[in-house]
């Protein structure tokens, strides 16, 4: 048997190509926002700080992590047959396999089966890849009630907001906000214990499950060898949503492959740990296929639906390295640019380190252009991530394909353009420092100067910037002259 993949192009979430997101302006009001600061600082921080420390409960942490980045390496270079074997299997379990070359494909399928199972009510557990195509829009469009089952992601829905952490959903909102929108939509009264706003969701989602007519999930990973797929979650709706409907689709991105069973163990004791810091998530469920003779639950029918949008794409490319992402969200966590403007400034599906690298490859380059600038390189991703991806080179090299593909800034290119004809010439390189420091002395006052033309007026909108100081070499020689004259006098 041979698997034939689509190849997808450079379309949006649902296939086409969007507008260009404007994420310095939108990064600008989140940085001056201190609500937004303080609020993903504290939750950022929490779930680093907790990675930090139970990831030493590993006898060797990096070992691991080493191990789990080789596995995946291995399975993106066999992807085709390991992609063959885990179709061969899932079938042989009785599981229906349906490939979409891109968003728009995967809506169309699976709102076909929606409509075959004449489904009133569908409810999906978290899945960021149904977030990446738009699935919910496409099935109410469709005239489908769709209902999120994850307690974050259902507050969100109500609130008809995105998410702004691929782990944590709804990172942004305070318990008082979701207190109020639960008195608003569910009727309740207002509450912000946390305890109590739980239960009430409960008491409507536990009812909805045995109402719903089909089930939709994500795959954290898929096992090629028994044709399995594994979500976790901490709620325990994805067991509710892969076995109390009759009808389960699972949708998930061709990257999610490891070649065995045995290997499963190794990025489940990573992803807790990174994710939120957790030993390991409450619940984790496999699914191999639809309901057996003899089996207490499960749906009649199995639907797998293998989305590429973009990653037949990027395994061809030089950034093959992004697509062992597991989404934990520990690079977000540890990002000091995410804590400090939040999720929504990016405007994508994958905010913070990884985002900047996927979102414009799995989209448009000319979308996203701004993200791979959204880095200070500190290398914190790199050192959080659990499968090493050194997202820090691929953003260096997406900065260059900006600047080939033509959609950086005019005043990039120049101002590259000064800098290496100035490094280039010892002579240049010190008319154009006494310059400088001539032009930031004017109008600058203590030592600081307020306000800078063009560009840097986006710098001096919401800070000072220190005026230039003598160069290292002038200091010398001036030190060097002093001494010299105090050993001639002495």
């Amino acid at each position: 048997m041979s698997v034939s993949l689509p190849i997808a192009g450079q379309g949006a979430s649902a296939g086409h190509a969007g507008a260009a997101v404007d994420f310095k302006h939108r990064a600008a009001d989140a940085a001056t926002n201190p609500r937004i600061a303080a609020i993903f600082d504290r939750s950022a921080r929490m779930k680093d700080d907790a990675r930090r420390l139970i990831l030493p409960e590993l006898p060797e942490p990096l070992a691991t992590r080493e191990l789990a980045a080789t596995i995946k390496r291995h399975t993106l270079q066999n992807l085709d047959r390991y992609l063959d074997q885990f179709v061969t299997r899932v079938r042989e379990h009785g599981g229906h396999v349906h490939f979409a070359a891109d968003g728009a494909q995967a809506n169309q399928i699976i709102t076909e089966i929606a409509q075959a199972a004449s489904a009133r009510l569908i409810v999906k557990s978290k899945s960021m890849v149904s977030e990446e195509i738009e699935l919910n829009h496409a099935l109410e469009a469709a005239g489908f009630n769709v209902l999120e089952t994850d307690l974050g992601e259902y507050i969100l829905q109500l609130a008809n907001e995105k998410p702004s952490h691929i782990v944590t959903p709804m990172a942004h909102k305070p318990k008082e906000e979701v207190g109020e929108l639960f008195a608003r939509k569910l009727g309740i009264e207002y509450s912000d214990d946390p305890t109590t706003l739980t239960k009430a969701a409960r008491k409507v989602l536990r009812d909805r499950f045995f109402e719903a007519d089909m089930g939709i999930i994500g795959a954290n990973f898929a096992v090629a060898d028994t044709g399995t797929v594994v979500i976790v979650t901490n709620e325990g709706n994805g067991r509710f949503c892969s076995s109390r409907p009759r009808r389960l689709v699972c949708l998930m991105g061709i990257e999610k492959l490891i070649p065995r069973m045995k290997y499963l163990p190794v990025f489940l004791k990573l992803l807790g740990k990174s994710a939120t810091g957790q030993r390991i998530t409450s619940y984790t469920s496999l699914i191999s296929g639809p309901r057996r003779p003899g089996d207490f639950d499960g749906p009649e029918e199995f639907h797998l639906v293998l989305l590429d949008n973009g990653r037949t794409k990027v395994l061809a490319s030089e950034y093959r390295e992004a697509l062992r992402c597991i989404r934990c969200g520990a690079c977000l966590n540890a990002c000091p640019i995410y804590r400090k403007i939040g999720g929504h400034a990016y405007d994508a599906t994958y905010p913070g380190p990884i985002g900047s690298v996927i979102s414009p490859l799995f989209t448009s380059l000319a979308q996203y252009a701004d993200l791979p600038s959204a880095c200070s390189l500190c290398g914190a991703c790199l050192d959080a991530c659990p499968v090493r991806i050194d997202l820090p080179t691929q953003l260096i090299h997406l900065r260059q394909d900006v600047i080939k593909a033509g959609h950086a800034p005019l005043s990039w290119k120049l101002g590259f353009k000064g800098w290496k004809l100035g490094m280039s010439s010892s002579f240049l390189y010190r008319m154009g420092a006494r310059m400088g420091r001539v032009f930031m002395k004017l109008g600058a006052r203590d030592g600081w100067k307020r306000k800078l033309p063009a560009t840097g007026a986006i710098w001096t909108r919401y800070r000072d910037i220190p005026t230039m100081p003598k160069p290292f070499h002038s200091r010398w020689d001036e030190l060097q002259k002093e001494i010299e004259q105090e050993n001639a006098e002495g």
